[in-house]
């Protein structure tokens, strides 16, 4: 049994975050940038990682301006490349200082299509680029982050829905949840809790990007069938990840934020 001290109990409200220091990885667009939003508007300060030096800047502008005029610069920082280089992650962290908490949606939706038809390389390369920045990230967080820090990962409600011709990013999203599990378990000791939300259909640019998505009409139509009769908002998404990390008694958990489509 670990005799590290007890993990800090605090309020788990997203107040507490105020002061306190998030890594976004892949925080250009969509859940990411809105978790950035979010976090700045509570008082913490962000640094987004992101490979487009274009969007990358446009989204520090955007976060920044959330959190007032008064902050001060190094409130947000941005940091340009791929977030599953360990050499990227490793000076955002050092851009961060002292990093609290960890937040990784980078890895869109690759590999798609029948097994049968995708070559080696292909499947890699899915493997990689969503897996690979998992792991690069717990490797980077887990001798970083204080006790109660948390690292928090995404997935999609088709690991539990499966569709066909999705079997390669349905795998690695899979390969996320029981990361997830594992490393709460070896970084218990530490006192760094890790998580991941497991989202349904968020209106994102990444979900208005795949075939007959593309309008407002479209996107409401899609979002029609759930229990709750729409699809998400990204920040309805991204408030999930403030609630992991400001709650400190939450570690080894997948939560769902689908609006029930499971259900249906």
């Amino acid at each position: 049994m670990s005799t590290a001290p007890p993990i800090p109990v605090r309020s788990p409200l997203p107040g507490s975050l105020a002061g306190e220091t998030a890594v976004l990885i892949g925080a250009t667009s969509g859940i990411g940038l809105a978790a950035g939003v979010l976090l700045r508007s509570v008082g913490a300060k962000v640094v987004l990682v992101g490979r487009d030096p274009d969007r990358l800047g446009a989204a520090v502008s955007r976060v920044r301006s959330a959190g007032g005029g008064d902050a001060p610069d190094d409130a947000v920082v941005g940091v340009s490349g791929d977030g599953a280089d360990e050499q990227t992650l490793a000076e955002a962290f050092d851009r961060a200082g002292q990093a609290d908490h960890v937040l990784v949606t980078a890895g869109g939706i690759s590999g798609a299509g029948p097994v049968a038809g995708l070559s080696a390389d292909t499947i890699r390369t899915t493997f990689d680029s969503r897996l690979g920045a998992a792991f690069a990230a717990a490797r980077a967080a887990a001798t970083r982050l204080p006790a109660g820090g948390s690292l928090t990962f995404s997935s999609g409600i088709l690991v539990v829905r499966p569709a066909p011709g999705m079997t390669a990013p349905l795998a690695v999203a899979g390969a996320v949840e029981t990361l997830t599990r594992a490393l709460a378990v070896e970084l218990a000791p530490t006192r760094v809790r890790v998580n991941t939300v497991r989202f349904g259909r968020i209106d994102t640019p990444l979900l208005r990007s795949l075939p007959g998505l593309d309008s407002d009409e479209a996107v409401a139509a899609a979002g029609s069938t759930a229990p709750l009769g729409r699809v998400g908002t990204a920040e309805e998404a991204a408030a999930t990840a403030l609630f992991l990390m400001a709650n400190n008694y939450v570690t080894g958990q997948v939560i769902t934020v689908d609006g029930g489509e499971v259900l249906s």
